[in-house]
């Protein structure tokens, strides 16, 4: 090996650790923000992602340019997931697979896109951009649907929508209650499918009305004189 091959060797091998840094550092992000807010010390990210505090910041020089790269990823995940739904050659399979991918982030973000967006309202035209692309797509996802005669013809989608919203507030309300999620999204697949019901429904959670949860915090009803 030659000496100009050998460096070039090396800055490679410089350049993908660097990378896979980013993307350690980005999921160790991801998980924090959604567990402990977007204010969770830049510390406890470096820890999770198993990096060293410099590391973190070589890639991300301030917490607002973390939480925009996270978000950022956040919405090329979703892009992604919409993007392999329209490719899928069953658009049935399609469909299903882009909620499931969806309420899987649902689960594992929490609260995290709506902090996001409060926190840097600078992003909120490009991110209605962004929204209304994916609302074009979702409704073409929806007809071709429909054509195969999977899907219901009398589902719009903004009932899709609704599930979504519907499934985002049983996360808020059970953020650990995976099973209940998982149920959640079974039921309204079915709802959704045209013709008899396909496969089973999977197992049910153990929640009881005893275990029912409060109102989450910011629909709880102020104290008087508060």
């Amino acid at each position: 090996m030659t000496t100009e091959s050998s460096r070039k060797t090396g800055r490679d091998a410089v350049r993908a650790d660097a990378r896979r840094n980013r993307e350690r550092v980005l999921a160790a992000a991801r998980a924090v923000f959604a567990e402990h807010g977007i204010d969770a010390p830049m510390a406890t990210v470096a820890r999770r992602a198993g990096v060293g505090v410099a590391t973190l910041y070589r890639h991300f020089p301030t917490r607002d340019a973390l939480v925009r790269g996270t978000f950022a990823r956040q919405m090329e995940t979703c892009g992604r997931a919409l993007t392999d739904a329209l490719a899928a050659d069953d658009p049935w399979t399609g469909l299903r697979q882009l909620i499931e991918t969806v309420c899987a982030l649902q689960r594992e973000e929490r609260g995290f896109p709506s902090a996001f967006l409060t926190a840097f309202p600078d992003t909120a035209p490009e991110h209605a951009r962004v929204r209304e692309a994916a609302e074009r797509d979702l409704a073409t996802l929806v007809r071709r649907a429909q054509a195969s005669g999977a899907l219901r013809p009398d589902v719009h989608p903004s009932d899709v929508v609704v599930a979504l919203v519907a499934h985002c507030g049983l996360v808020a309300a059970l953020p650990e209650d995976g099973a209940a999620s998982r149920r959640l999204v079974a039921h309204l697949l079915r709802s959704f499918r045209a013709g008899p019901a396909g496969e089973p429904l999977p197992p049910p959670t153990a929640l009881t009305l005893r275990g029912l949860p409060a109102a989450p915090d910011g629909h709880r009803r102020r104290p008087r004189g508060a």
